[in-house]
């Protein structure tokens, strides 16, 4: 089985547990080990491909190695976590670099603020699938 079934009650505390650990990555991925040249590179007009590919594989290593320690068998949403942040971040930094925003814009906080939400959705839905398989597997 690829992707637990659906029909599997999951634990609040599991569920937390699985979210507390994605969102302490995300937290680090996005603030600790994100660099000046990743953080502004991504969002430019020209030359952001590099930048976002880094910065979007060190979320992706990281589900990798985080799910890939709770529950082995879903080590590939480390996958689905990077596409979603290259989708996420590029979508951010093309509205950015397009429309000239910087932090003075209101405009600029809206899209970094819908940007986070959706990571943070995304988080919660792999935290789900998490709990899924831990339960399935009890």
């Amino acid at each position: 089985m690829i992707l637990p079934s659906t029909g599997d009650t999951v634990t609040v505390g599991t569920l937390a547990a699985c979210f507390a650990l994605l969102t302490v990555k995300h937290v680090l991925a996005d603030f600790v080990f994100q660099t000046r040249w990743m953080a502004l590179g991504k969002d430019s007009r020209d030359g952001w491909a590099l930048p976002l590919l880094v910065h979007c594989s060190v979320h992706g290593l990281l589900t990798t190695a985080l799910v890939g320690a709770v529950v082995p068998g879903l080590w590939f949403l480390g996958a689905v976590d990077f596409a979603v942040h290259i989708v996420c971040d590029r979508a951010k930094g093309y509205a950015v670099s397009r429309a000239g925003l910087g932090p003075e814009d209101a405009w600029f906080w809206w899209l970094l603020g819908i940007d986070q939400a959706l990571h943070h959705t995304t988080d919660f839905a792999l935290s789900l699938v998490m709990a899924l398989a831990l339960a399935a597997a009890a």
